[in-house]
């Protein structure tokens, strides 16, 4: 017999893992989806905390190399990407699973997968395996959020052309002239690429 719910969520950013809770709160049977593996969505993940970690700590670099200017000599500077990147990716778990916990607390159904519609009220999940689970709901609430899009003609390639998800997981500072690349980013959080990679080393 198929797990059925009054309400489901596809999708656990801030949109979907808040309207889960409320609708909890408010008494409904509740499961939230979402496939990326942990909760938060794009911003939480991929977006406005991680590259936000990351500003902050390149902030802390460049003060510390201009300390000179203000008479306070403490000899070469250097920056360790692996750790800061790894002090990026620690605040991200930490926030994902205080959102992990608070489904739990609110007695939401988590599911880790990709939710499809099988009927108008049958709801297809498979997991990272490909496995398939099957839950009945009367009501479904899309809260899918966003991707990066390449332009027409450049792919993300990661690499030279780098999303702003490959952006967070670059293996080494990028050189002087790179930074011009990166203007074309208009959001908050590339803006925010932008400032973390050109106090690193670009100029």
């Amino acid at each position: 017999m198929l797990d059925k719910f009054q309400a489901v969520v596809i999708g656990g950013g801030p949109g979907g893992y808040v309207c889960a809770i409320r609708l909890a709160q408010l008494g409904l049977k509740t499961a939230c989806i979402e496939s990326r593996g942990s909760l938060g969505g794009t911003c939480l993940n991929v977006g406005c905390i991680p590259s936000k970690s990351l500003l902050n700590l390149s902030e802390e670099f460049h003060k510390v190399q201009n300390l000179s200017n203000k008479g306070i000599e403490i000899g070469e500077v250097k920056l360790n990407l692996s750790k800061m990147m790894k002090s990026k990716d620690k605040a991200v778990t930490i926030l994902t699973k205080g959102v992990e916990f608070l489904l739990k607390k609110n007695k939401v159904t988590y599911f880790k997968g990709t939710g499809s519609f099988k009927s108008k009220n049958e709801i297809s999940i498979k997991d990272s395996q490909n496995k398939e689970t099957l839950i009945k709901t009367d009501n479904v609430i899309i809260a899918t959020g966003s991707d990066p899009v390449s332009l027409p003609g450049i792919e993300f390639d990661e690499k030279i052309i780098v999303s702003s998800t490959g952006a967070l997981k670059l293996e080494k500072v990028p050189k002087k002239n790179a930074c011009s690349w990166w203007r074309i980013y208009r959001s908050r959080d590339g803006i925010s690429l932008v400032k973390t990679w050109c106090r690193s080393s670009c100029s």
